[in-house]
């Protein structure tokens, strides 16, 4: 029969194991995209994310897993997808992306941690060309023992401090635009022929644009109307308007690159900013296609 100092420690350790199962990691996971998307976890459907909303999810600390959205053709599957990436046990997070495709930007970012001496960083995959350097391209299916010294690159660590283990925030950010500025339709006014043109982002409907990788027409959002080049084979500098959507019209068919240029499909233009002014109000035109002209380069 175990002693009263058996039976105490005995209670103790059922009392902290309970502690650990019961301790949850909390994740707030927020759209930046400027359309709705499918939130997908471990493959499963959680629900679509609203452009601007956000949820919140708790899993056990032990919990591993990915988050990701198959928003600009990536897939269920995880394939052509970014994914935010997490080991519980350890207290591990990183980013995995497929290496021919970088469908969205994933921003991870511990909520209730400040980082230091390496620990609990924030981890960022941008959708732009070169910027998503630091994540692995596969699904890493073994992870080092956690030492006094935080993890190599790309791997992260936000260990536990007391009871609460480290809580993250995951962004789903497929427009990275550093110059805040948008395609836009002037004054919102929906009617043909209505100029196309730069203005500040604002996220209001006017700036809303349905487009996808490869080949389609380019709609406003929630809308009838969609870019429209007015020729088939326009000339330089010809500038862009919207128009109500025609099947097969030429002059509404565009094909969204890998190198983020948007070509009127069949010809030799581009969507183009005119003079690559960022001056509010510069109207957007077509233009021979050229290979690093940064006035042709579109990021959603």
């Amino acid at each position: 029969m175990p002693s009263k100092h058996l039976t105490s420690l005995l209670s103790s350790i059922v009392f902290l194991l309970s502690t650990a199962v019961l301790a949850n990691r909390h994740f707030d996971i927020i759209n930046n995209c400027p359309l709705s998307l499918n939130l997908l976890i471990n493959g499963n459907f959680e629900g679509t994310l609203a452009s601007g909303g956000s949820t919140t999810r708790d899993f056990p600390d032990v919990w591993s897993g990915v988050i990701y959205s198959d928003f600009n053709r990536g897939n269920v599957d995880t394939a052509g997808t970014v994914r935010a990436g997490f080991q519980g046990t350890n207290s591990y997070y990183y980013i995995v992306k497929d290496s021919k495709w970088l469908n969205v930007g994933i921003h991870v970012q511990p909520i209730d941690r400040a980082p230091r001496g390496g620990f609990c960083p924030s981890l960022e995959c941008r959708v732009t060309a070169g910027d998503c350097e630091n994540a692995f391209t596969s699904q890493p299916t073994t992870f080092p023992p956690p030492t006094s010294a935080p993890p190599t690159s790309p791997l992260a660590q936000c260990p536990q401090t007391g009871t609460t283990p480290a809580g993250y925030r995951v962004t789903i950010q497929p427009k990275r635009d550093p110059t805040n500025k948008c395609v836009d339709v002037q004054g919102g006014v929906l009617q043909n022929g209505t100029p196309v043109q730069l203005y500040d982002c604002n996220g209001t409907g006017a700036q809303k644009w349905v487009i996808k990788r490869g080949g389609q027409q380019i709609m406003l959002s929630g809308t009838g109307y969609c870019l429209d080049a007015t020729s088939a084979n326009p000339a330089n500098g010809l500038q862009m308007k919207i128009w109500e959507c025609l099947p097969n019209v030429p002059a509404q068919q565009w094909t969204y690159t890998s190198d983020d240029t948007i070509v009127l499909t069949g010809t030799s233009k581009c969507l183009d900013l005119t003079q690559g002014s960022l001056a509010n109000g510069n109207k957007i035109q077509v233009w021979d296609c050229a290979a690093g002209n940064d006035n042709q380069v579109w990021i959603i």
